[in-house]
């Protein structure tokens, strides 16, 4: 799996007049954990969107490096995966519809299936049901699926227990044990339970200036 780092430099996100945070220089690298913690309204899932590269930040720039090689803002996709409640599934698909789908688009984690995969989330029963008949406990270990077993060398998580109950919890955490040691992992969460296999913790209020 490719060496990921992602580099900001005096990085700052606003809204219309007001700045979510500014003047953000920190660096994450492969094989480290990092979580990114605040009040809630701090910009925790903003700062985390931005460096999946699904929103643009305001000033400052997001470099990205793969095998100490910049990547081109439109290939950074690739090397990423995100699991956070606010995505929304394809509910007219079945489960094993929807992971077919997103397969398509990104590598599988080398060893794995469709079919294990599902089994492992315990989502077995369910395979070849509709999404819009799943609870929302159902929706989240589908969330962390799509995004473990992508083969990507950054994982990205906003929140990720969300709607789990506490065998979801410990599936998440197995499933970050197992599969996560040498990605880069950031995680953007007020609860420590999300949290504590970091070694570096990233506190996103103490970086809002006017």
């Amino acid at each position: 799996m490719a060496a990921m780092k992602i580099l900001l430099s005096d990085t700052g996100k606003r809204y219309n007049r007001e700045w979510i945070f500014r003047k953000l220089s920190y660096t994450f690298e492969s094989s480290n954990h990092y979580a990114i913690t605040g009040s809630n309204g701090s910009g925790k899932s903003t700062l985390l969107q931005i460096l999946a590269g699904s929103l643009t930040h305001s000033e400052g720039t997001v470099y990205y490096e793969s095998n100490q090689q910049v990547l081109a803002p439109n290939k950074v996709y690739q090397h990423i995966s995100l699991a956070a409640p606010y995505l929304e599934l394809p509910e007219e698909m079945t489960l094993y519809e929807f992971l077919a789908f997103h397969f398509s688009f990104k590598s599988i984690l080398p060893g794995s299936t469709i079919e294990s995969m599902i089994q492992m989330i315990g989502l077995e029963k369910a395979a070849h049901k509709q999404i819009r008949y799943f609870s929302s406990g159902m929706k989240q270990r589908a969330k962390l699926a799509q995004a473990v077993f992508s083969d990507t060398s950054a994982v990205f998580f906003d929140e990720p227990c969300t709607n789990l109950d506490a065998e979801g919890v410990n599936l998440y955490q197995h499933l970050v044990e197992h599969y996560c040691s040498n990605r880069l992992v950031v995680v953007s969460s007020n609860d420590e339970e999300e949290y504590r296999f970091c070694s570096f913790v990233l506190t996103v209020g103490r970086h809002k200036t006017q």
